[in-house]
């Protein structure tokens, strides 16, 4: 069920962010067609790119994490016994908490300080915490999935 719902959710993270890359790209070109052709830019244009990209890097990240696609150097692991590997796989689930858990809090500090003190960014004056929350999310999204591998694995012992 859990299986179901997250692959589910991923698809539509999936779509969010193709979503979130056309709105980049025809942002950024109409952008250049007001700037070279109206020489007047849209102002503010750079700033939701990068905001669009910032979600879109976050978000996919999650999906990477939940699919298992994430870049990994496995030509030593792949030669371990089943059980070394097996061990080595736990290794990895409890280094991906405890690094979710210790960036998910220290971005939350960071969103709520922006949150407290009203940031906003410079050309569009959208609220810098909206931002700055995608690492939150991500790293908490990140988190439960470590979180679930983990008790998948304690059900089915520590060496499998």
């Amino acid at each position: 069920m859990i299986e179901r719902f997250a692959d589910r959710f991923t698809r539509a993270v999936e779509r969010i962010v193709a979503y979130a890359l056309v709105l980049a790209v025809l942002v950024g070109f109409a952008n250049v067609v007001a700037r070279y052709v109206f020489h007047a830019p849209i102002l503010g244009a750079d700033e939701l790119q990068i905001f669009l990209m910032v979600w879109m890097t976050f978000l996919g990240v999650v999906v990477v994490t939940w699919r298992r696609l994430h870049l990994r150097m496995d030509l030593l692991a792949e030669r371990l016994p089943a059980v070394a590997r097996g061990w080595l796989r736990l290794a990895e689930i409890l280094v991906a908490a405890v690094l979710s858990a210790l960036v998910l809090g220290e971005s939350v500090r960071y969103t709520a300080r922006m949150f407290e003190i009203g940031r906003r960014s410079d050309a569009l004056g959208l609220p810098s915490w909206i931002a700055h929350s995608a690492v939150a999310i991500a790293f908490g999204l990140m988190g439960l999935i470590a979180i679930y591998r983990l008790t998948r694995r304690a059900a089915r012992g520590p060496g499998t």
